[in-house]
Formats: C-alpha cells, structure tokens, sequence
C-alpha cells in the first residue's frame, strides 16, 4: 500500500524500477525492509560524499553488515599474537563483516555481557601465566564480577610452545572461562606451536566463516566502512617480508678463557625506514649449516639430492633441510614422532613421561634424537617429523638516539660437545660463524609493548640482567643517557667470571662514572667458593630496593625463563615479605599489582 502511494507523488524512479521494488518488497518481512532501508540509506551518503568515485568503488565504501559485530582480543607478550588478531582483523573486514580489535590492557571484561561474537588470540608468558597485558582480564573472568554470557558466540586461539609444560595455557584458561559463563564456542580452540603461521590461517579463515554463519542470523544493522579509494599504506618489513639487511660487525666480547662466546653484532638499517624502540626485539631469518643438513638427511640412509614439495614448490632434500626447516633444536613432538618411526625403546619411554620427554627434548639436537635408533627413512617421513623454519627474536642492544640507522645485538653462541662432535645453534652461528661481515641477514622488528622504559623520565628504573639478559639494558641506557632523563638507573649483572665475562665493561664503567647510571651490583658465580648469583645481591640490598619500590621504580628483568627469573621474582616476593610485612600471598599480590601497572616487566626466554 505504502509503494503504491509512494508511486503517485513525484519519483525519480520509473515505472519499472518502481515495479521491480514492489515485486521484490513483496517477499520481505517489515525486519528485512528496515535492513533495506538502512542499506540504501548508508549507500546513499556515501555517493552523496563523492560522485566523483567509480561506481564500483562506491559499493565497496559502504556495505551492508550483518547483525551486530566481531570484537577480536589480543592477549600478547612479545607481539605474535598482536600480529595474529592483525590479520584476522583485515581479512574480516574484507570479508564485510564489521569488526573492532583491541588489546587485552584496553578492553573492559564487563562489556563482553553486550558482545556478540568475540575472538581471542593469546600467548602464554612464564609458567602458564597471562601474558602482562591480559593480567586484569584473564583476573576479571574468574572473579565473581564476571558476567554471565548466553549470548555471545567466540572462539580462542593459542600460540605457544610446546617444548614449555604450560603450553598455550593461557588461550586453554579463557576458553574454560568464557564457556563457564554460558558463552557457546563456535570453534574448536587450536594451541599453535612455533611454527603457527599456517594453521592460524587456516583456522582463522575456519573462524571467520562460522562468525559470518552466526552474524546472519539476528537483526542486522548497517555500517559505513572506510571510502575502498583511500590509499594503502606502505607495506612495512615484518615477519613475512623481512628487510636485507647488511651485517657490519661481528665482533667477541667475551675473554679468551671464557667458556662462553658471546657476541656484539652491528646491523645496518640504512634506507630501510625500520625504527625500533628500548625493549623493542629484532627478528632474525637465519639458514642452517650445509654440513649439518647432509649429515642429518645421510643419519636416516638419504643423501639430499631427493626431492621434497615445500609450499607447492620442489626442492632438494639438502636445500630444503638448510632454508626451510628447523634442524637444531629438537622438540617433544619429533621425538615422539620419531618413536613411533623407529621402534625405540628407549624413546617409547621417555613419550610416556611428559616431565623427561620436555627434558630429553629441550636438551638434545634432532640429529642425536636420530642416533637413538638407526632407522632408513623417506624425504618425507623426514621433513614430516621436522618444525618449519622459523625466526629467532633477539633483545635489541641499542638506542636508535645513540646509533642512527644500525641495531645491535648481544648474542650468546650455542654450542656443546656431544662424544667427538660440537653442536651448535642454528641461529647464533649463523649470525657469529658463517656471516661475514658485508653479507647479507633478513630482518625485521618485533615491536615489545611489554618491556618498555617508563614514560616519565623521572622515573627511577632497576634492571636485572645476566648474562646476554644485558642487552635490552644497554639500550635503556643509551636512551635515558640522550634523553638526559633525571630518573636513577640501578643494574644487576651476572655472568661466571668478572676477568672473562663482564660484557660491555667498559660502556658500564663510563655510565657509572658520568652518573647515567647510579649503582651497579654484580655477580660472578665462579669467582668464589660459593655460588653468587643475581638474586643473592638483590637480598643483599633488600631495604634499598624496598625503597626504590616505595619510591615508584619499575623493575626489569631479561635473559632464561627457566632458573634466573623464577629466583629473581622469589627474592622480589621476600624482598616484599621482609622489608613491607606482608604475608607471602600479599607480596604475591603486590608484584602482581606491579606487572598490571606496568612496574614489573619481564623479558624472559
């Protein structure tokens, strides 16, 4: 009735299109008309805006959403799962559906009782805690403020490692939390390991399809997306496209007698229009050892001339084995794969303990795991047992205010005896063996919001770093130093030897002398009878940290996850206990009060 009145006044229709919309209106429920209308309505503001635009254009600037939208939540220590929830984010709104992204840090946990489809992308950090962003969130939802959630659909993915115990633990603790609260997962949650960047875009892609399945359903609602003429930004170096790079130094910083060597390496970034910040990591694509590929392809009766399919492309064996695939470090997976290959006894046993299976693992090269039982393999059963090649992350030694278009890294050499043969790390001797200085190294930064100087230069900052756990500690220094920052810095370094092993001495010496740095406190484990170590200094100066604390510093700790940060945050937690009179779950609760604000950062591997 409304169109055939709509008809008699002035239109600038026609008869036909007049027609056409009768006949379709015809088939809708006054829900879908109301959708229409407001499709229409956002169409027609965008073309208002612009005529000048091809008409093609236009309809991409302003399309029709389904009901309500995607909320994507990045839960991200050093950045992986910040780049994950990225992608989703751009392939959503290519597929049309409206989406939002935020950081854990920024979400507020009670807006998801309004949400209608959530994702989660989270990483795990230390002994299967949140990472620090996502400490008040992942709290929230345990909490009995959390909201009940019969209305929201989700889905949580996880990037972790699984030669770690409390692999992708904490993607595992929001999907239990968010089902406990009545929300419906639309999607099988998948736990990534390393190598993730294949089966998070399969799965993203798998997710996507369910949330446009879901969004369908409901009352829809229209959304006016960006105009699709807008230029692109440049496309930057990352992960999946890294920056050749020049290596310019190479140089040993360790003694002649140390048992350590561990290097200074410069980078030049010059044109590259790569910046970097304190904190920030450097991602490093690295090749392996030719001579380590033929003799893991020959361990297995191959001689790496075969040929092997690698992302639709053929490839020898050995080339494979050197560019594509991990061949150093072994991994739970591959051993209990290999075991399940080779028949070995000895291997069978350590699958069915999990404790000494991530021991064995995290202890032993996949050649020697090989070596467990001599057994003839294909080219494919052995790619099928190896990780896909990835990145190694290094903490960034320098200060872009104090080197320009360089970065520089502070890298420690793997390498061991096993019987008659040397090991070594695939990473770290690339970049300290087999590069000269001249030749060229892929690169790219991985941005660490999670490890950051404090924005007041006022600030007092304690830093706790031993061994290569150094290097995010010069480039603090170098860059309060140019800032002229009136903030104290306090250092505690470690290492075994002060003669052979004080890295960047001399750059300490000077700090301490000009005043950018006010105290440092060392421990050289082998310089004495006894055993000293980074914590035993903290303890020794307990009523002065207590007071730093009190006096709002933030504290840093970087270098091995496994032994130095767990004894250093149990000093801290003694440290609250002794000197503030609390309870052991209060100095607990204290540091954790810390991480959430940004006082108590931690990068540790």
């Amino acid at each position: 009735m409304l169109l055939k009145e709509l008809s008699a006044i002035a239109s600038p229709l026609n008869d036909q299109q007049i027609g056409q919309l009768q006949q379709a209106a015809a088939e809708l429920s006054p829900q879908q008309m109301a959708w229409i209308s407001g499709y229409f309505w956002g169409l027609s503001q965008t073309q208002s805006a612009d005529q000048s635009q091809p008409a093609q254009q236009l309809s991409a600037a302003a399309v029709a959403q389904p009901a309500g939208k995607l909320t994507i939540i990045h839960a991200s220590q050093t950045g992986n799962a910040k780049g994950v929830a990225e992608a989703l984010k751009e392939e959503a709104s290519a597929a049309g559906i409206a989406v939002e992204l935020f950081a854990a840090g920024d979400y507020k946990g009670k807006n998801l009782a309004k949400e209608t489809h959530v994702i989660i992308v989270a990483s795990t950090h230390g002994e299967g805690e949140a990472p620090d962003d996502a400490i008040e969130l992942h709290e929230f939802l345990q909490s009995k403020k959390a909201p009940k959630l019969p209305n929201l659909k989700y889905a949580v993915i996880g990037l972790g490692d699984s030669s770690y115990e409390f692999f992708c633990q904490t993607a595992k603790d929001f999907d239990s939390y968010l089902s406990r609260l009545g929300g419906e997962s639309i999607l099988e949650r998948l736990d990534c390991d390393v190598d993730y960047d294949a089966p998070a875009a399969e799965w993203r892609e798998k997710a996507l399809e369910k949330v446009k399945e879901t969004l369908s359903t409901g009352e829809a609602e229209v959304v006016q997306l960006p105009v699709a003429n807008s230029k692109q930004a440049v496309a930057q170096y990352s992960k999946q496209n890294p920056y050749e790079a020049t290596l310019l130094t190479s140089q040993k910083i360790t003694g002649r007698r140390s048992g350590k060597d561990v290097r200074h390496i410069e980078i030049d970034l010059e044109d590259s229009g790569l910046t970097y910040q304190p904190g920030d990591a450097l991602g490093v694509w690295y090749e392996n050892d030719s001579v380590l590929a033929e003799a893991l392809a020959a361990r297995v009766g191959l001689d790496g001339t075969e040929s092997v399919e690698v992302d639709g492309e053929a490839l020898p064996l050995k080339q494979a084995l050197i560019s594509k695939y991990e061949i150093t470090a072994a991994n739970p997976q591959l051993v209990t794969k290999y075991a399940e290959l080779s028949g070995s006894k000895k291997l069978e046993k350590l699958v069915a303990d999990k404790d000494k299976l991530r021991q064995y693992a995290g202890q032993t090269q996949v050649i020697d795991v090989l070596a467990e039982k001599k057994s003839k393999l294909t080219a494919e059963q052995l790619t099928g047992l190896l990780r896909r090649l990835t990145p190694r992350l290094y903490s960034i030694a320098s200060s872009q205010e104090e080197v320009g278009e360089e970065v520089h890294l502070t890298v420690g050499v793997v390498e061991y005896e096993n019987g008659d043969e040397t090991r070594q790390g695939g990473a770290s001797s690339h970049l300290s063996y087999r590069l000269e200085e001249g030749d060229n190294v892929k690169v790219f930064v991985e941005t660490n919001n999670n490890f950051k100087l404090p924005a007041d230069d006022n600030t007092p900052v304690i830093m706790i770093g031993p061994g290569t756990g150094i290097a995010p500690f010069r480039a603090f220094v170098q860059e309060r130093d140019n800032r002229e920052a009136a903030g104290k810095n306090w250092l505690f370094f470690g290492d075994r030897t002060f003669t052979e092993d004080f890295l960047y001495q001399v750059e300490w010496q000077k700090y301490l002398k000009s005043g950018v740095v006010s105290q440092i406190d060392v421990a050289f484990s082998r310089d004495q009878v006894e055993k000293v170590y980074v914590q035993h200094r903290l303890l020794e100066h307990a009523a002065q940290v207590w007071q730093w604390l009190q006096d709002g510093a933030h504290v840093y700790v970087c270098g091995d996850a496994n032994y130095m940060a767990k004894d250093v945050h149990e000093a801290l937690v003694t440290i609250a206990e002794q000197q503030g009179q609390q309870s052991r779950e209060q100095a607990e609760q204290y540091l954790n009060e810390l991480r959430k604000n940004k006082r108590y950062q931690r990068d540790v591997y």
